[in-house]
């Protein structure tokens, strides 16, 4: 059977002249004020109405990972997907389709308009603290499945915000570096996924990035870039949508008007407003592209139905277009959410074939590990969504074991770096104290917490002091951790231990440094008599802007207890006892978050002697590592099975048990390389040198560099085992013109640029369960070209095949892969010479040779090891 690629839909078509013409007239009434006043959001979420251009206000939500509102609803929680680097795992545009179709009915519940995804910036460094926000370290793989993302949400009428552009691929002084970059580079790899991205899907807005750029011609903030800002997207990319600021990103005026920014964000203040009214009157910026924003507004509101005929200021305004009322949250969407997560899990290892595990021949589970008894759904950050509801490692498990199977769980240890927060029944009082600038009480709260934390600090409150007793009554040594926000003081029995003085207010929050404080240790040793300590913490007011104001304050306590050397005994005790151990190992909210990046890839030490210590009490031992980004896992080789289940979402524990027990297949691959030593990452650090970051590796990222080295990874781009097994049968090229009855999703067709040959490969299932394969192509450099990489990914195909079954997928490949950027030309060059492509199931399994012969006028003369030709015009 053969299956060809599906027509693409075409980008959504711009609003009628007629329309836009009515639009421009209506804009020509206002005044300047009025005009200036829409660009720049009227609270932190939201962008302002305007009844004389029938202009409702618009609405905003983070949504990496769901879809979280805008706060207004005390305690309102949603739906938890997995985070986007499973998706990526996935390499299947249909089911991330899907996937935004359940994140635009998660936004009509929330009455949001627009979602603030999908990130598709690249994970250039495996230590990026977002990287488990981003789809995938290929630009070509980014591009598709994020241009599926895009058609999910926007074909049900909810708006797309395609984030960051560009290069905002790292945390370290993410506000302020410049990253610099070589043209050719920026323009095949960092600008592709979203080129493609707006060819294909046409994403109704795109959010603007803190960090600059320098791109040899141009060194500026990206906000102020006019080359790419204006030049590239707007002008010849020909994008009609809104350019939306990161929020807080916008720090001048008439340099980011004129650049191409169109709205800032958050309101009501910011850089705009009557400052650039001025910088009009003063002809720094020309009212016609202040119309031109307006019309880019309008735009948006159309498109996700918040534009209506005009009302009178002051008036009853016309009912807003009706839309279908989305479902109530229920157990299709939580299916929808476990099916993206096994699809995602990838299958590292099984060299026994011990999975999948067979439930009805088990006798005892032991669950075993820090992340098995408190696993990390979500990474930290703007990606955090209160969840709906959330199914635990060890809840999933004993559903879907039968009544008689015995599971035990046991942590093995802690993996944290801090201190838990002390447990409230040691505090006695906490009172916070709420003092105007001359110290006078305006107010007070009491809450028995260590974790103190106030968003909503009342105007004319300047400090908060804390008070209360810490009462400590079990025998042996304890550990007090405290750690704070800005500017503030700890102090123990009238004893400064702790002091901060950080003055900077919005900074705090876009570095995450108020969830996130340093922190000041001290032990303390009770033996017979309880010791009681008066904790004050004065904490000065943080003035974060739209925000708010806020102070954040944490008190840990770790008591004594047994140690991890005995909790690993114990937890080898349990899986010696057990027909099957599962060790989960990861991450947690220390480690993979905004803000921050990562200092290196390690696990903590004591997880490496839990797994290697399991491992060898049991050999049917499965790992699971419960992270998002790569981690180095040194016993890799020595364990029976190892799966990666990413930050998993809210089904965690049911989609486990569905890969377990064998319900369903862990069919992902992976979507970035995972080392095996540190010294052989291509980028091992983001670190800016005198504000500058610079993209040294040029275009060899991720799975490229490994390549261009020669580097061995401890598991390549691109894989994954599966249930089964496969043969790569033949090979053959297909006109373009070809048409036939998809039977399998061609994914790797339609970037910028058109399209380029078609290719269909055969494959046989040889394994005993049907099962889901992702055939990669790739497309080699020609001899003696340096500086090229060894290969790029071309193309990539899904296909479900049954046991013994045959199936042929077809994969449209990219023009735009056999062009490079000619930066003296400013255009996109052809190749020519002879070029092969490969076929396989990983950058490092690559099982089929096709060799290309492209000539200068672009003429392409296949000839395939299996004796078949086709000439192509590439045009």
């Amino acid at each position: 059977m053969s299956a060809l690629s599906p027509a693409r839909p075409a980008p959504p078509a711009r609003p009628e002249a007629a329309d836009e013409s009515r639009w421009g007239a209506l804009i020509d009434t206002l005044d300047l004020t009025a005009k200036v006043r829409l660009l720049t959001g009227a609270s932190l979420w939201a962008l302002h109405g305007e009844p004389r251009l029938g202009l409702h206000p618009v609405v905003t939500s983070d949504g990496p990972q769901g879809v979280r509102g805008t706060g207004e609803v005390p305690g309102e929680t949603g739906l938890l997907a997995p985070a986007p680097s499973a998706t990526g795992a996935t390499w299947d545009t249909e089911l991330a389709e899907r996937l935004g179709r359940v994140f635009a009915a998660e936004a009509r519940r929330k009455e949001v308009d627009v979602v603030l995804a999908p990130l598709v910036n690249l994970q250039r460094t495996p230590v990026a603290g977002r990287h488990f926000e981003c789809l995938s370290e290929d630009p070509l793989l980014s591009g598709a499945l994020g241009a599926a993302l895009v058609r999910g949400l926007q074909d049900e009428g909810v708006a797309a915000c395609l984030k960051h552009f560009v290069a905002n691929d790292s945390e370290t002084d993410r506000t302020r570096y410049r990253a610099r970059i070589d043209p050719r580079t920026l323009r095949e790899v960092y600008l592709a996924p979203f080129e493609r991205i707006l060819a294909e899907a046409g994403p109704w807005s795109v959010m603007g990035a803190y960090s600059g750029l320098d791109d040899g011609t141009e060194s500026a903030p990206l906000l102020e870039h006019r080359r790419v800002l204006r030049g590239v997207l707007k002008d010849e990319w020909g994008y009609d949508g809104a350019v939306i600021s990161d929020w807080a990103a916008t720090r001048t005026t008439a340099a980011t008007a004129v650049a191409g920014l169109d709205l800032v964000m958050p309101g009501p203040d910011g850089p705009w407003g009557d400052a650039l009214v001025e910088a009009v009157r003063r002809g720094e910026v020309d009212e016609a592209a202040v119309d031109d924003k307006i019309l880019r507004l309008m735009r948006l509101a159309a498109r996700v139905g918040k534009l209506t005929e005009p009302w009178t200021p002051g008036g009853q305004p016309p009912p807003l277009p009706a839309a279908p009322a989305p479902a109530p949250v229920g157990e299709a969407d939580f299916a929808a959410l476990r099916e993206v997560l096994t699809r995602g899990t990838v299958l590292l290892r099984d060299e026994q074939a011990l999975l999948p595990l067979d439930p009805g021949r088990l006798g005892s589970v032991a669950l075993i590990g820090p992340n098995a008894v408190e696993p990390y759904l979500q990474g930290g950050g703007s990606a955090h969504v209160p969840a709906v509801r959330t199914v635990g490692y060890a809840e999933g498990l004993r559903a879907a074991l039968p009544d008689g199977v015995g599971l035990t769980v046991h942590r093995g240890g802690s993996s944290r770096r801090h201190a838990p927060f002390v447990d409230p029944a040691l505090l006695t009082g906490m009172r916070a104290a709420y003092l105007s600038g001359d110290g006078t009480p305006v107010g007070e709260e009491v809450r028995r917490t260590g974790d103190w934390g106030v968003f909503d600090v009342p105007d004319g409150v300047t400090d908060v002091v804390l008070t209360g007793r810490i009462t400590l009554a079990e025998p042996g040594e304890h550990l007090l951790e405290f750690g704070c926000a800005g500017r503030f003081t700890v102090a123990l029995d009238g004893t400064p231990v702790h002091t901060g003085e950080d003055d900077r207010g919005v900074e705090l929050i876009l570095e995450s440094g108020h969830h996130h404080p340093g922190t000041h240790r001290r032990t303390v040793r009770v033996d017979a008599a309880p010791v009681r300590l008066d904790l004050r913490i004065d904490l000065r007011v943080v003035d974060a802007d739209s925000y708010g104001r806020f102070v954040t304050a944490h008190v840990r306590h770790l008591p004594p207890g047994p140690g991890v050397e005995d909790e690993i005994a114990e937890a080898v005790g349990a899986a010696r006892a057990a027909d099957v151990a599962v060790v989960v190992v990861g991450t947690n909210e220390e480690v993979e978050s905004e803000g921050w990046d990562r200092p290196d890839l390690e696990l903590t030490p004591q997880q490496h002697r839990l797994v290697r210590a399991v491992a060898a009490a049991n050999p049917r031992t499965v790992v699971v590592v419960n992270a998002g980004a790569p981690v180095l896992l040194p016993w890799a080789g020595e364990v029976p099975a190892l799966l990666w289940a990413w930050l998993p979402g809210q089904e965690a524990g049911h989609a486990l048990a569905d890969v377990l027990f064998g319900r369903a297949e862990p069919s992902g691959r992976l979507p970035w390389t995972l080392p095996a030593r540190a010294e052989d990452v291509p980028v091992p650090d983001a670190v800016p040198v005198d504000g500058v970051l610079d993209y040294h590796e040029g275009l060899h990222i991720g799975h490229r560099g490994y390549d261009r080295a020669g580097t061995e990874p401890a598991f390549p781009f691109g894989h994954g085992l599966g249930w089964t097994t496969w043969s790569y049968d033949r090979a053959e090229t297909l006109a373009p013109s070809a048409t036939a009855t998809a039977t399998a999703t061609a994914t790797g067709a339609g970037a910028a640029g058109g399209d380029g040959p078609r290719i269909a490969v055969t494959l046989t299932n040889t394994g005993p369960r049907t099962g889901r394969e992702v055939v990669q192509a790739y497309l080699e450099a020609p001899d003696g070209a340096p500086g090229e990489p060894v290969r790029v990914l071309a193309g990539f195909a899904v296909a479900e095949v049954p046991a013994g079954g045959t199936a042929t997928v077809a994969l449209t490949l990219p023009r735009r892969v056999f062009q490079s950027w000619d930066e003296e030309r400013r255009s996109w060059r052809p190749a020519a010479g002879r070029r092969r492509l490969r076929v396989g199931r990983s950058s490092r399994d690559l099982r089929l040779t096709l060799d290309l012969d492209l000539d200068l006028d672009l003429d392409l003369d296949l000839d395939l090891d299996l004796d078949l030709d086709l000439d192509l015009d590439l045009g």
